[in-house]
């Protein structure tokens, strides 16, 4: 298939693409005896139970199943192994991803690409199974558009991927976001400060909107909404004035940082105020009930669609139901946080 495209004369990855892509012919799917799994960008808790259902389901199909290490970059440089039913075992409940990802370089070429391509050919994998967020899911197409069918998993804490309403992970991170602020409210209470968290979602406020009406924050900053810092200076000073004596600034990261506004904070209202990054704690610890039930059941869904040559999908939780879209259509798509919400969280402060 690739023998084409020689190093030295390798032209632009989407006249490379396209050449393939065009000429795939949607009723001849290829035959899938061999099927990889890795996982890419950031890591989710419940990409282990992902992995774990789709090598159990997978094997139970007939499936060659291999394992991809370190995502793209572990794809580029061949790093593959066979995975059976005991190697998924004790998965389920830790966090992370036991075949670790990476950010890949090397990917963001055409050389990468077709390398990585080769390299499915080379051990045998007939379709790769991608979880990750749309970065992931583009390198995933980039695949595709290379003759190597795929299926892409949601994993993402953000929640940020368009053609899905949940993606795994994102239960998880924020009930971890909220036992942490709770317990930073007590120490608040106690010293009579304002506290400021910063939590995750450089272009997307979804965790810090349903943490924030989770913990019943004072204010609420997102990436999506302009704010001023008059405005939040002007709640805080209001609340001190019906006699609150703590209170609770959440800002996605994209929104602002937590250092700079307690700063401000303080020396506008003479009231303590104290950042917290909670950072890359969110990202860690054992899958929710809803993250691990979630992913055994999307895992499933992409052997199912294997099995039914339903090649080149995104798996999708759409209105209760888990179902897929084409990769094309759900890359196509666009997501906005729910406005109406944002303004019914400002009647609880």
């Amino acid at each position: 298939m690739f023998e084409q495209y020689s190093n030295e004369n390798l032209p632009n990855l989407k006249e490379m693409v396209a050449k393939n892509y065009d000429n795939v012919n949607p009723d001849e799917e290829p035959a899938v005896h061999g099927v990889g799994v890795l996982t890419s960008g950031g890591d989710a808790p419940g990409m282990n139970a992902t992995i774990r259902a789709v090598v159990r389901a997978g094997t139970k199909a007939g499936f060659k199943m291999m394992g991809v290490t370190r995502g793209y970059h572990g794809l580029w440089k061949g790093e593959i192994k066979e995975l059976g039913h005991r190697d998924v075992s004790e998965t389920l409940q830790r966090g992370g991803t036991f075949l670790m990802t990476a950010r890949s370089k090397s990917w963001e070429t055409p050389e990468g690409v077709l390398k990585g391509a080769k390299n499915c050919e080379v051990f045998g994998i007939d379709c790769m199974i991608v979880i990750g967020g749309d970065g992931s899911y583009r390198g995933a197409r980039d695949l595709a558009r290379l003759g190597i069918p795929v299926i892409g998993i949601p994993g993402t804490i953000d929640n940020d991927i368009a053609s899905t309403d949940y993606t795994i992970g994102y239960d998880t991170a924020m009930n971890t976001a909220m036992e942490a602020i709770d317990k930073l409210r007590d120490t608040a209470s106690s010293h009579e400060r304002c506290s400021v968290i910063e939590v995750m979602g450089r272009h997307a406020g979804y965790i810090a909107l349903n943490v924030g009406i989770a913990t019943g924050a004072e204010l609420i900053l997102l990436p999506e909404v302009p704010w001023d810092i008059k405005d939040v200076i002007r709640t805080i000073l209001d609340g001190r004035n019906r006699g609150k004596r703590h209170y609770i600034v959440i800002v996605a990261e994209g929104a602002g940082n937590a250092t700079d506004i307690a700063k401000q904070i303080e020396e506008a209202t003479e009231i303590e105020s104290r950042p917290t990054i909670l950072g890359h704690l969110q990202r860690g610890g054992s899958p929710s009930l809803r993250d691990r039930t979630m992913a055994s059941l999307m895992g499933i869904h992409a052997i199912e669609c294997i099995q039914q040559k339903k090649l080149n999908r995104l798996i999708v939780y759409k209105h209760g139901e888990i179902s897929d879209v084409d990769i094309e259509e759900g890359l196509s798509m666009s997501k906005n946080i729910n406005m109406d919400d944002v303004e019914r969280s400002k009647l609880l402060s």
